[in-house]
């Protein structure tokens, strides 16, 4: 029953049960998902009047959503803000609002099941007792510095008082979220309970609230008088990944929780530097290119395909990695190579995969368990995706193909993870060639979240659907893209890299080139990374992509020296024990950014123009997640228009 029935609220619901708890129920009208909006928050507001006049015995929130508690901010209304005046009302307004809902005199508790994000984490964050749900979907994070903007409704203040000064810091400078299990241990949430009690945990916790332990002594001092130590130490880690002038919010998360206890609306200034600085708007575009990615994981072409069983063939780098990211993400996968002596490095990295990536020893043992040693390649026969991942060459291919066509279930997608074949070449052999796609993945397959997925004349669109579906389901973004050479990533890469090259070849040290290509933006330099993927893999694709460009000699000799990168100890730089060998970077040349940045915009445009890949916004989506190309710049061809 509706507690007030004269105050018709579109968002919030509001009930009392017969123990004299009052349920309040965010379930946004018109959403699939709760955001706070500026209606939301103004409902809220008048919810807070109502019960200072209604006192209730304890309060619970929750969410009316299956999909989650609260993903945050409303984006479009920060979309909206024209002016530094008005983002500095928006920041006054959630931290007004949650400061009093913090402050009501009857117990609070926060009952999260499902994403609890951002000020969805902060309002959650308010309450006096934060109840957490045990299920695969609930994570809680307070992920603003990935928009380029910082957790201005008291996250910054509440949030170090829960977990310590550092974990807070980690989780807000990140972006970083945890799970349910995670935020009990941490001390972010008071308890866990799995769903079929969560009601009755509730209940039971608004009754008898529980007392919360003081932080140890150790974590009090580095929130109170060693503050000034560890936010130095934060500006430190976090100018070693990014650079004020690109992404300022971290920078400003640090300074509002050491100089100003959290308030952001006590020093407008930082807010008025966020909101004057292109960063949060760009960083903003490029979380709805990601939203448009992910939306090709849910193609409704693909029917109802749920891909469950994965079989790879090839068990190198590539192909090992493949399997132990699906098997990671929860599918079955089955191995295949010509024998055991083969399969068996590809089973010890994934192994320490699982370990690096699963906290849960018996979690780690189920991921383990659903890797499967195939040398025969009996998967193939039971697989819903069959992925190849053999060496690239195209005869072995269409024969690895005819075999595995003859195995596969007719629903099954069949996929090649080529880099530099053309679909239509390998799929010739095939008696229904328009099966074949391509899921093209990058390296380190646990680290790149792009994946393409290619498509060649004729190739059925079904097939291309369920590919995308499960690029999704495998928590990678999938990109649609037109089979030819390099499709989109590897051919805007080839000019860059080859560009970098021809400085070095002039005389520019490679520390120069690289230093350049950092100050613009970029998180590795051109020269790292064709050591990174082997200079013998550059050559290879300069061979196929250069356009008929003269190999760079700079490439030839240290090729002729087996110095092929990172992978032997020696490219451009030496490597030893994980770290990068470098000497000290010149003075960097005017220009030189632009230089290296021309031919890769030149080349997304033209792919572009080409029909490789659909539109400039996807392009936009695709370099920056398949290459790692400056997010604050919003894209390559956004960048270049502005």
């Amino acid at each position: 029953m509706n507690t007030n029935p004269k105050t018709p609220w579109q968002h919030w619901r509001l009930d009392t049960d017969a123990q004299g708890i009052t349920w309040l129920t965010l379930d946004k009208a018109r959403e699939n998902v709760n955001s706070l909006s500026e209606a939301v928050m103004a409902e809220l507001a008048s919810v807070l009047d109502f019960l200072d006049t209604c006192r209730p015995g304890s309060l619970v929130i929750r969410s009316g959503k299956t999909a989650g508690f609260v993903a945050g901010a409303d984006i479009g209304e920060f979309d909206a803000l024209q002016s530094a005046d008005a983002a500095k009302a928006m920041v006054e307004r959630g931290w007004n609002l949650f400061n009093r809902l913090a402050a009501v005199p009857y117990p609070t508790l926060a009952l999260v099941r499902g994403h609890c994000l951002g000020g969805g984490l902060e309002l959650a964050l308010a309450c006096r007792t934060l109840l957490v749900v045990d299920e695969p979907g609930t994570r809680l994070g307070l992920p603003e510095v990935m928009l380029g903007i910082f957790p201005g409704w008291g996250g910054m203040l509440r949030l170090p008082r829960r977990v310590g000064a550092s974990a807070a810091l980690d989780m807000m400078l990140t972006g970083k979220t945890v799970d349910a299990k995670r935020a009990r241990r941490m001390g972010l949430a008071d308890d866990c309970v799995p769903p079929r009690v969560m009601e009755s945990a509730a209940r039971m916790l608004a009754l008898n609230p529980p007392t919360r332990r003081p932080l140890p002594l150790m974590q009090r001092l580095l929130g109170g008088p060693l503050k000034s130590l560890v936010a130095a130490q934060a500006r430190k880690q976090v100018a070693r990944r990014v650079r004020p002038e690109h992404y300022p919010a971290p920078y400003a998360i640090i300074d509002l929780w050491a100089r100003h206890g959290g308030n952001a609306t006590a020093a407008p200034e930082l807010t008025e530097r966020i909101v004057a600085s292109s960063t949060a708007r760009n960083l903003v575009r490029v979380f709805r290119l990601q939203e448009r990615l992910k939306g090709f994981g849910k193609n409704t072409e693909a029917g109802d395909f749920n891909p469950r069983r994965v079989h790879v063939v090839g068990a190198g780098v590539m192909g090992g990695d493949i399997a132990a990211w699906c098997a990671l993400r929860g599918l079955t996968v089955t191995l295949q190579d010509q024998d055991m002596v083969r399969i068996a490095p590809a089973l010890q990295r994934a192994y320490a995969l699982f370990d690096k990536r699963v906290r849960d020893p018996l979690a780690r043992r189920a991921a383990a368990d659903r890797l499967i040693p195939d040398p025969d390649g009996q998967g193939a026969r039971h697989a819903d995706v069959v992925i190849e991942a053999i060496y690239e060459n195209l005869e072995a291919k269409q024969a690895l193909f005819q075999k595995l066509e003859a195995l596969a279930r007719p629903g099954a997608v069949l996929a090649t993870n080529t880099s530099s074949l053309r679909l239509e070449d390998i799929r010739a052999a095939l008696g229904k060639p328009e099966r074949l796609v391509g899921i093209h993945f990058f390296n380190p397959v646990p680290k790149m979240p792009l994946v393409e997925i290619v498509g060649g004349e004729g190739t059925d669109s079904v097939a291309l659907a369920r590919a995308a579906v499960f690029a999704g389901a495998i928590d990678k973004l999938p990109l649609p893209v037109k089979s030819a050479p390099g499709f989109l990533v590897n051919a805007v890469l080839a000019p860059y890299m080859l560009e970098a090259m021809r400085c070095v070849d002039e005389g520019i040290a490679p520390e120069t080139v690289d230093e350049a290509a950092l100050a613009y933006g970029m998180p590795m330099g051109p020269i790292e990374l064709i050591d990174t993927v082997g200079l013998d893999v550059a050559l290879a694709a300069g061979k196929q992509l250069g356009g008929g460009a003269q190999t760079p000699r700079c490439l030839d000799a240290r090729i002729q020296r087996g110095d092929l990168g990172r992978k032997t100890g020696k490219g451009f730089y030496g490597y030893a024990g994980g770290k990068t060998a470098k000497g000290a970077a010149g003075a960097v040349p005017a220009g030189l950014a632009l230089r290296l940045i021309t031919p890769l915009l030149a080349r997304t445009r033209g792919l572009v123009e080409e029909g490789i890949v659909a539109d400039a916004d996807l392009a936009d989506a695709g370099v920056i997640f398949g290459t790692g190309y400056a997010p604050f710049t919003g894209g390559p061809l956004f960048h270049a228009r502005q």
